[in-house]
């Protein structure tokens, strides 16, 4: 069995790694297809270990087509504005190397809550049940409220929510897909490709010499400290409201709210593992698929958070390397050239997927029409000035709604 489980570990953090680059393939399509195979039965906890790692995987690697393409999923799009700056002024390495460090420091903070959760959360989660649209509610408000035109904030995030809300309602098989494609991916791209901006050329910096200091460690360790165990296991929301909320308590500088990005990004993929072991209950796409898995999670509770620190360890140290080869690619191509053909390829990947995945036409129709709805959104926002996360009310409110009715 060791095996086999070194082998689907392995395969795990390669799939990471190219659904983490690859913008358009999501690692809850892999599930979704590894699911569909069945697996025997002896393989089922290799399966699963394979899920795990690709996911954390995923988590890690996905920073760098976010910071260096402007090509984010719905849990990286923060760090496209400190991390685009960055860019700018030749420090992407250096940006991607804090999401790495972050993910690294997830390890203490996972360790720590994975018991808490773990013994806690089967006797309290059916009380806590009925509290969650009230809590989502209040921290959808306080967000909304800390902007400067809380009006354009709130109307931004209502927005966010019918659209989200019709998106789930209609006859779509993914409306994720083209939803926060559109909100996150093809309207960032649009701005960039408008922009005249200039990428400077990347300098390329020894490990050695890539550290955060003492004191943004510090106040990252405390901003995810107290975010993490909260959106967690809160459904509809997740590492970007960790790190909103985390740097709402604790001010970070660019390189420190990167670094609590890449910290809460992982923490709260990882945790959802250990949700799913302690509740049954499943935050995330590539969780339901272990929880569908395995029939008792919880006997493979040391197995699974091995998995996760070891996926947390070797993906980090992919990620740093490749940020070096990503440097030596942006100084060899025009930066305009290629955000716009990531936005055709992103794109075409959803009408291939609108017209190849879909037998009917009318739900073809109305992925594109979700596609084109949510980037004229995602657009509005960033002309408005409001923050993106308000954009996440896509996610929130239909939430919302599923528990008060």
């Amino acid at each position: 069995m060791l095996l086999e489980l070194s082998i689907a570990f392995v395969l795990g953090i390669l799939a990471g790694v190219f659904t983490g680059l690859a913008p358009g393939i999501h690692i809850n399509l892999v599930a979704s297809f590894l699911l569909f195979l069945s697996p025997p039965e002896s393989l089922l906890l290799p399966a699963s270990i394979f899920i795990i790692a690709m996911s954390i995987s995923h988590s890690c690697i996905d920073f760098i087509p976010s910071i260096f393409l402007g090509a984010p999923e719905e849990d990286t799009f923060l760090s496209i504005l400190p991390g685009h700056e960055m860019l700018k002024e030749g420090r992407g390495q250096e940006a991607v190397a804090m999401t790495s460090f972050g993910a690294l420091a997830s390890i203490p903070i996972i360790l720590f809550i994975s018991p808490v959760y773990l013994y806690f959360l089967p006797s309290l989660y059916n009380s806590l049940r009925f509290f969650i649209p009230f809590v989502l509610v209040f921290l959808s408000l306080y967000l909304i409220f800390r902007e400067k035109d809380f009006l354009k904030s709130g109307f931004v995030f209502i927005l966010a929510g019918v659209l989200g809300h019709v998106s789930f309602s209609l006859p779509s098989l993914d409306p994720l897909f083209p939803l926060l494609t559109g909100l996150f991916g093809l309207s960032s791209l649009a701005l960039s490709i408008k922009s005249s901006d200039k990428i400077a050329k990347q300098r390329f910096i020894p490990l050695a010499k890539l550290r955060l200091s003492r004191k943004e460690t510090m106040k990252g360790f405390a901003a995810g400290f107290f975010s993490i165990p909260l959106f967690s296991f809160l459904p509809g929301i997740g590492s970007s409201h960790a790190s909103t909320f985390g740097s709402e308590l604790f001010s970070q500088s660019r390189k420190g709210f990167l670094f609590l990005t890449g910290m809460t990004s992982v923490s709260v993929m990882a945790l959802s593992y250990i949700t799913v072991i302690a509740i049954h209950k499943s935050r995330s796409g590539t969780a339901l698929a272990v929880d569908s898995l395995l029939s008792k999670p919880s006997d493979f509770t040391f197995t699974i958070l091995s998995a996760i620190f070891l996926s947390i360890i070797f993906s980090a140290s992919i990620s740093l390397f490749l940020s070096r080869r990503f440097c030596l690619l942006m100084n060899k191509i025009d930066y305009r050239s290629l955000s716009i053909l990531i936005f055709y390829l992103l794109f075409a990947i959803n009408l291939n997927f609108a017209f190849l995945a879909y037998s009917d036409i009318l739900i073809s129709i109305i992925h594109l029409v979700i596609l084109l709805a949510a980037t004229s959104l995602g657009i509005f926002c960033i002309l408005s000035g409001t923050r993106r996360i308000q954009l996440m009310g896509a996610l929130i409110i239909p939430t919302i709604i599923y528990y008060l009715f």
